[in-house]
């Protein structure tokens, strides 16, 4: 039982000591960097699924690790527990020593202040009293002891710096509660994205069904969002040499009172200017196009769809996609799924054409083309499988449920008539933007303890501890001998040139 006991208690002074808080800190920071430079899964799971299978087995190494959720992961999670139990164990008795040190007085004046680091000497005809008086003014803003001492001498023990301490354990207390901030975070926070047409198009986060991805805190389960809607009324991107310079959406929100009187908000959204209401931040991620496609059935039926197509190259934007169509009035479940059609391929909003491939020679939108595999058969939509609106399911493919029944370069106003007389035709391109709600009631804590962490740095560096003793001692001829003695706590550096001023003025020096 002895050794058990010695053994936990070793090991908490190990864990509480400054040395494991540091070795944690920089072991929190390491770990966050794959977070920085590999994809992650909650912010872009197309990216982590490329780099996986761009990588083989590297790649599922990785994942399997929990290098694509990093913050997330069993390992980092340790470490920023380890991290918040040492820094608390610091803390308690550094805080505990702090104000039993703040309560005491200036240590006793040494007998001999000739072996201070700072030391002179004078005689002077004030008397003790007079030396005193003077020593006080001079002192004003020092802690301040005074104190009787043997053959009439009187002497003050002084001090200044104290902020030093002060500085440190804020410091620490900042990073704990930034620390503290962070898992608060993690509790209550979510973001959602959700991708929307700019031509007049409207969301909600009504509920989480509203949006394209959503990744809500442990506590949060969805229901009580704060109600925001957005209408997106245009896009407008600007490029020089075929580089992006600035995008802005113009929108029109509604909040809070908004939401009653149905009055909506003007704003213009940009890259590095996020909406900020109803608690929450909406930013603009980024853009793309929608082509939008007119399947026209042999009996004159038609059916119109605009689709967002994904972006392959955030560079040309060169995209790719799959516009899906069911034929009206059929009702029979197998004659349905035998005559579903998907418009699916390549998107290029300024087409350069590599040999018999399209591709994009820029974002901007000129003489948009798009190369199309015109797909009939299963889309497998009804097979209860989530299918994702950027692709067709490739198993169906491969079973012979869907067939290629055209191939096709479009420009805007082309059309292709397939076999049974079903005409299709590139009508013409939407842009779309993608949103993001970003919802963390604790931010403002974090800005508060990292402002907090930066003050009590800088008085930890910049504040020096420093003392200082006067003695004044009668030498029985009505003369007073005063002596002063200083001591830099901790860094004699720039003390030197203070303790010289002070030594001055208390001796009547010039």
């Amino acid at each position: 039982m002895r050794k058990a006991w010695a053994f936990v208690r070793n090991t908490w002074r190990g864990l509480t000591s400054m040395r494991t808080a540091l070795i944690l800190l920089f072991l929190l920071a390491f770990a966050a960097l794959p977070g920085a430079l590999l994809p992650q899964r909650n912010l872009n799971e197309n990216n982590v699924n490329e780099y996986i299978s761009e990588h083989g087995w590297w790649g599922r190494l990785l994942d399997d690790l929990g290098f694509f959720d990093v913050y997330s992961s069993v390992w980092f999670s340790a470490i920023y527990l380890l991290l918040m139990v040492s820094i608390i164990g610091c803390l308690v008795p550094r805080t505990r020593d702090y104000l039993r040190g703040m309560r005491a007085k200036p240590v006793l004046t040494p007998r001999n202040l000739a072996r201070m680091p700072h030391h002179e000497r004078t005689t002077t005809g004030d008397d003790v009293e007079s030396v005193m008086a003077a020593t006080r003014s001079r002192l004003r803003g020092w802690r301040l002891v005074e104190r009787e001492e043997a053959g009439g001498a009187r002497s003050i023990s002084a001090e200044r710096g104290y902020l030093r301490e002060t500085g440190n354990l804020l410091f620490h207390f900042g990073l704990l509660g930034l620390v503290i901030a962070f898992a608060g975070g993690a509790l209550v926070k979510y973001e959602g994205q959700v991708i929307v047409l700019a031509d007049g198009s409207e969301f909600c986060n009504s509920g989480i069904y509203n949006f394209d991805s959503f990744y809500p805190g442990i506590w949060v389960d969805g229901t009580e969002l704060n109600e925001l809607c957005v209408r997106v009324n245009d896009f407008h991107a600007e490029f020089e040499a075929g580089q992006p310079v600035a995008y802005e959406a113009g929108i029109d929100y509604q909040s809070g009172e908004d939401l009653v009187n149905g009055t909506w908000q003007p704003y213009d959204l940009a890259v590095n200017s996020p909406l900020r209401t109803a608690g929450d931040r909406l930013y603009l991620l980024g853009h793309g196009f929608a082509p939008t496609f007119t399947v026209t059935f042999p009996d004159g039926e038609s059916r119109t769809h605009t689709i967002q197509w994904r972006p392959t190259d955030q560079t040309t934007l060169l995209s790719e996609g799959a516009t899906k169509f069911e034929e009206p009035g059929i009702t029979d479940p197998v004659e349905r799924r035998q005559s579903q059609l998907a418009v699916t391929g390549l998107f290029a909003p300024t087409p350069a054409m590599h040999g018999n491939i399209l591709s994009s020679a820029g974002p901007q939108l000129t003489n948009p083309t798009a190369a199309v595999d015109i797909m009939r058969g299963d889309l497998g939509v009804d097979s209860g499988r989530g299918q994702s609106i950027f692709e067709i399911d490739q198993s169906m493919v491969d079973e012979g449920r869907l067939e290629r029944v055209a191939r096709e370069n479009l420009e805007v106003g082309d059309s292709v008539t397939l076999d049974d007389g079903t005409r299709v035709s590139f009508d013409g391109v939407e842009r779309f933007v993608s949103l993001q709600v970003s919802h963390d009631p604790t931010q403002n804590w974090v800005l508060g303890f990292s402002i907090l962490m930066f003050a009590g740095l800088g008085a930890s560096l910049f504040i020096k501890r420093r003392r200082l003793w006067v003695r004044a001692t009668p030498d029985g001829e009505r003369r007073t001998v005063v002596e002063v003695g200083g001591l830099a706590r901790t860094d004699q550096a720039g003390y030197g040139e203070e303790f010289t001023r002070i030594a001055a003025d208390l001796l009547g020096r010039k």
